[in-house]
């Protein structure tokens, strides 16, 4: 009598998740040792870092986001679309929502996965603190759908004001929260400008363009180096951005946001940009043991501190970290611990000791656009850390995302995708235009 495969689900198809399930299915899928589902709630992978790039159109997300029924088919594991509600640890068992098209017609019911090992890879949303007119007046950018939804909405004003320029005096665009994406989403709209001008819109320029960057606390970049900082304040103000510290959105409304300080920022068009959460449904699921963000506890091994079965990883994980305090939500501390995960799964299937997940600060680069790139490396492997900018900059910030495609597909395939990019950008326009 054989011994049934092993089921690992991973929820949540991210840059942790999705780079995770990528090795399982190469190692255990491919020789039929496990069983590997991976879920998410969209049909396509986009790297979150990019939506900045999505919802400007510098990135069309109909070409560069990679299909995770096709991926899961080329690396042996397979994939479910749907949405966590809850989960069963002593059934060990997980719910999906229903799936249902625009009109609220059923396409597919709610079903139940089983599960021998689970991974919960989420991610995060952004967190809106519950100031008012937040989620009825702003955008988030924290999936492919919301960064379409701002670039549509960009696109009519610019359409609008090229149309008419004498009868309206600015775009305004307001955008809360000067971390990495509020920081490079103010440059990479400059960027659009420029191309916009360049394909017909003749009107368009920079003074045609008034961004306002809002940040609560004294300094952009708050995770960064205080001269990283102030690099990037510097640029973007050379820019034309608007950047304001110290201030802390008091309310929203559809004309703009009031400010703690008495002012009103006029925006045509706000994105909420400040802070992250995990969502609501995710607090004490399954009796997991959560803390006030909705992020699960999780033992420096990523097991769950409740249930040694199920692990977690990425920003939807509270991970302590060596020296005190917890590892920060960032793409590389995703792809760290999605490496560590895959490792303490095997161990666990093979009954052998599993190992801590040790935090290693690389640095964090900041692109601005075409204009600049600045940021710290190794932030741990030396005393203090290391300023770059410019060109070098540049190169590595590219590098890190091809390290996340070289995870997904290997160097070879990285490489081919790298040579047939660089032809599709001659051939067609750089800017989406719909």
């Amino acid at each position: 009598m054989t011994t049934p495969k092993k089921k690992i689900v991973i929820v949540g198809g991210g840059a942790g998740g999705l780079e995770l399930a990528t090795r399982l299915g190469n190692k255990l899928g491919h020789k039929r040792k496990a069983a590997i589902t991976l879920v998410d709630r969209s049909h396509s992978h986009v790297w979150k870092p990019l939506l900045h790039e999505v919802a400007t159109g510098s990135l069309d997300d109909g070409v560069d986001a990679l299909s995770y029924l096709a991926h899961a088919h080329n690396h042996h594991f397979s994939f479910q679309q749907g949405t966590l509600t809850n989960i069963n640890r002593e059934t060990q068992t997980l719910q999906l929502a229903r799936i249902c098209d625009e009109q609220g017609g059923e396409l597919v019911p709610s079903r139940e996965l089983t599960y021998d090992i689970l991974v919960i890879a989420l991610g995060s949303t952004s967190h809106d603190f519950g100031t008012p007119g937040v989620k009825d007046h702003c955008i988030f950018l924290d999936n492919p759908h919301q960064a379409r939804r701002f670039h549509n909405e960009m696109l009519n004003l610019f359409l609008k004001y090229s149309a008419c320029p004498g009868q309206k005096k600015r775009v305004n665009i307001a955008i809360v929260g000067g971390g990495a994406t509020g920081v490079e989403l103010s440059a990479e709209l400059y960027n659009t400008v420029k191309q916009l001008h360049s394909y017909g819109f003749e009107s368009l320029d920079n003074s045609a363009l008034n961004v306002t960057l809002v940040e609560a606390g004294e300094r952009i970049l708050p995770a960064l180096p205080p001269r990283i900082s102030a690099a990037a304040h510097l640029e973007l103000s050379k820019l034309g951005v608007r950047v304001l510290t110290n201030t802390m959105v008091t309310s929203v409304n559809a004309s703009g946001l009031n400010t703690q300080g008495g002012e009103f920022i006029d925006a045509d068009l706000m994105v909420w940009a400040a802070g992250i959460k995990v969502p609501d449904f995710m607090k004490d699921i399954g009796g997991l043991e959560t803390n006030r963000l909705n992020q699960l506890l999780v033992e420096p091994t990523l097991q769950t501190t409740r249930d040694p079965h199920i692990f977690a990883i990425g920003d939807c994980a509270s991970c302590p970290k060596e020296g005190g305090g917890f590892v920060p939500p960032r793409a590389q501390s995703a792809h760290q611990m999605a490496s560590r995960c895959f490792t303490n799964i095997l161990a666990l299937m093979n009954g052998q000791t599993l190992k801590p997940y040790v935090y290693k600060d690389h640095g964090s680069l900041v692109s601005l656009s075409r204009f600049s790139t600045v940021g710290s490396l190794m932030g741990n492997l030396m005393r203090g850390s290391m300023m770059v900018e410019g060109r070098i900059a540049r190169f590595i910030y590219i590098s890190l995302y091809r390290m996340h495609q070289v995870a997904l597909h290997g160097y070879i395939k990285t490489g081919l995708m790298m040579l047939v990019g660089g032809i599709n950008r001659v051939l067609r326009p750089r800017l989406k235009m719909h």
